[in-house]
């Protein structure tokens, strides 16, 4: 039927309600399900809406490649009034077409009702979604939502932010909760295809400061290219059960033990890939669970690399903000990052760069050593 920005919704929407965030690289949707549905709520839901309510609820996949994470699934929670259950399903940016075309066969164009839509692809499919569904497809800005989702999440759970403290050898991480205030400036470091690094004052009050291309479409494309990986899902898989330390070079490979003159741990990696030259003849030989993590370690390290904040660390702007922001970097949009990933893995971001200046420079302007996610 038509568009609109975010800032002409106002109205509680019509059911079912959807909401839709088209990144680069993955299509996240989430759907929320009542739970207090009056009878006769019921008596006139009507067979497409009962369809569209049992077809998402009642599958864990979706095709080929939509996928419902029951883990990220909230319950028995409060919105807009109303009492239900939030559904997170993903699939591959790439299926938008089939996704359109799935939504037409159950019926969505006879419905009147309308899609919140984020990310850049919100614009991409304007057009064939607009035109083929009939639907009200509600834009909103993507970082808009970013700070609003991390505000709503962090009073719904007070658990919702945590950290990692850097571990002392080889043990796996201690994960602790985190206070998150969004009424005191803080950093954003938002990890999707690519990465952004937001300053945000308030919910309505932010800029973006700086932002790497390197990220979690990186990530995958890499593991495509270099293992014949053929999806996200397989990707994060074997990331989880690869060793990337049998293809790096540690600093107890070079010193025997610890550098405890500039106080580098032994575990920590002095070189990536670089035990690959020495052990491994042949690339037939490399075990791509090990190269999966190896890739994702690496990728997690350029967020803390010196060339993100130090390239634009002589941007006084930058170094205002920074002092001036709460005592936390705030990490969410997670594709790389995971939990099961970060505590198997001694740390991917506090531990493997023990050298990395990112943490001892730009985060200690920001008033902590302490990485946050949301």
């Amino acid at each position: 039927m038509s568009s609109t920005s975010t800032r002409e919704i106002k109205a509680v929407p019509a059911f079912p309600w959807l909401g839709i965030d088209i990144g680069g690289t993955l299509v996240k949707l989430v759907y929320f399900e009542l739970l207090d549905l009056t009878e006769d709520e019921i008596r006139t839901e009507g067979e497409i809406l009962m369809n569209i309510r049992h077809y998402l609820t009642s599958n864990r996949a979706y095709g080929q490649d939509g996928v419902r994470d029951h883990g990220l699934e909230l319950t028995n929670i409060q919105l807009g009034g109303r009492r239900g259950n939030l559904h997170f399903i993903r699939f591959p940016t790439s299926r938008m077409p089939n996704f359109i075309d799935l939504c037409s066969m159950r019926n969505l164009h006879t419905l009147t009702f309308e899609i919140y839509a984020t990310g850049g692809g919100a614009y991409k499919f304007e057009k064939d979604i607009v035109e083929k569904l009939k639907i009200n497809w509600c834009k909103c800005d993507e970082l808009d939502t970013l700070i609003q989702g991390l505000s709503y999440l962090s009073k719904l759970n007070s658990k919702e932010c945590f950290y990692f403290e850097e571990p002392q050898n080889d043990a796996n991480p201690n994960k602790n909760p985190f206070t998150f205030d969004t009424k005191q400036p803080f950093l954003l470091v938002n990890i999707g295809s690519g990465i952004s690094i937001l300053h945000v004052d308030s919910n309505r009050n932010y800029r973006r400061i700086t932002g790497t291309s390197i990220g979690g479409g990186t990530f995958l494309g890499l593991c495509c290219l270099l293992t014949g990986c053929s999806s996200y899902d397989e990707a994060i898989k074997l990331a989880t059960e690869g060793d990337s330390t049998k293809i790096d070079k540690l600093v107890r490979d070079i010193y025997g033990g610890d550098y405890e003159r500039f106080g580098l741990p032994g575990h920590i990696v002095a070189s990536s890939f670089n035990s690959f030259l020495m052990r491994i003849k042949s690339y037939q030989e490399l075990n791509n669970s090990d190269l999966h993590q190896r890739l994702q370690r690496s990728l997690n390290n350029s967020l803390f690399d010196n060339k993100t904040l130090n390239d634009t660390g002589n941007n006084n702007n930058l170094q205002l903000d920074t002092e001036n922001a709460q005592k936390s970097i705030n990490i969410t949009s997670i594709s790389l990052l995971n939990e099961i990933n970060i505590s198997n893995n001694q740390s991917q971001l506090a531990g493997d760069n023990n050298n990395n200046l990112l943490k001892r420079d730009a985060v200690e302007n920001a008033g902590e050593e302490k990485v946050i996610i949301g």
